[in-house]
Order: C-alpha cells, then sequence, then structure tokens
C-alpha cells in the first residue's frame, strides 16, 4: 500500500486530538452537504492578537476517511503554533488541495497533509478535505482571532455552519 494512503487511513482508524474537551474559546459545527460530512470543533488560544497560540484544537468527525483524517492532520499541524502560522498552513492545504492536481504539497508547511495531494484531482472530494480546516477558521474568527489573511471564498469551501 502507498505510504500516503497509509497515512490516510492511519489518521481516520486513530485520529488526533480527538474528542470535544474543555477549556475552549469557541465552537463550530460544519457540514458538507454534498455527502452528509460532519465535523464540531472547538479552538482554545493562549494570548491575543498576532501572538495567540493554538493550545488546542478538538473536534467530534462524522464522515468518509479523508474527512476525518483531515481533520486529524489539522490538529497535529496547528497545535503549539501561532495563529498566524496556522492560517499560513490552512492556506497551504487549501492551495494544494484545489490546484487540480498541479500542486503536490509542501510538507515542510502542511506536514501529513501531504498525503491528501490525490484529492485535488476529484473536486467531489475536496470539501470533505477542507471541511475541518473551514471549521477551523470560522472557529479562530469567533475565539476573536484575526483570519484577514485567509478569503472568504476560502473559508466556505468545505461547508456550512
Amino acid at each position: 500500500m502507498d505510504l500516503y494512503q497509509q497515512l490516510i487511513l492511519d489518521h481516520s482508524k486513530h485520529p488526533q486530538h480527538a474528542g470535544l474537551r474543555e477549556p475552549f474559546d469557541a465552537e463550530t459545527h460544519h457540514v458538507n452537504t454534498s455527502c452528509g460530512d460532519e465535523v464540531t470543533l472547538r479552538v482554545h488560544l493562549e494570548g491575543e492578537g498576532s501572538d495567540a497560540k493554538v493550545a488546542d484544537v478538538s473536534y467530534d468527525s462524522i464522515g468518509c476517511s479523508i474527512s476525518v483524517a483531515s481533520t486529524s492532520i489539522l490538529a497535529e499541524e496547528v497545535i503549539g503554533h501561532s495563529v498566524t502560522e496556522s492560517l499560513e498552513t490552512f492556506e497551504a492545504m487549501r492551495s494544494m488541495l484545489t490546484s487540480r492536481g498541479q500542486d503536490p504539497g509542501d510538507e515542510e508547511m502542511i506536514g501529513d497533509g501531504v498525503a491528501l495531494a490525490g484529492v485535488s484531482k476529484y473536486p467531489a472530494r475536496v470539501k470533505c478535505a477542507l471541511l475541518g480546516w473551514t471549521a477551523y477558521t470560522d472557529a479562530l474568527a469567533r475565539a476573536g482571532a484575526d483570519i484577514s489573511s485567509t478569503s472568504s471564498q476560502a473559508r466556505s469551501q468545505g461547508g456550512n455552519s
């Protein structure tokens, strides 16, 4: 089995940081109306402004292996980083996933997220992979973080709250 397929299966079967935890600053619920995938995501920040750190991301995700794995990867990649760094990671993931196979992804920036590069060739699955990420940016905004570096189109690609 391909290493990337194995990474997706591992994150799907053993999602990292799964389960809704307290404390949290904001909670969002997003649904991918095309397939029914759902995620409830909580974010907990420490500090304020551009220096704020992502202390925790917890979530409950119901859906396909791509959706669950992508949300697991999200949590792994943003916890412990600044909000600014986490938004750069989001932008790198979004760019790769919406590239229709033209952007292989930057492993330094998105870690295990590169395993999802193949999803970009299947537009119907892109929303699955972006669901947790758009819920995350929504939660950041609700927690008072400045997410102006992301476009409103990017935030709406993953689902509805």
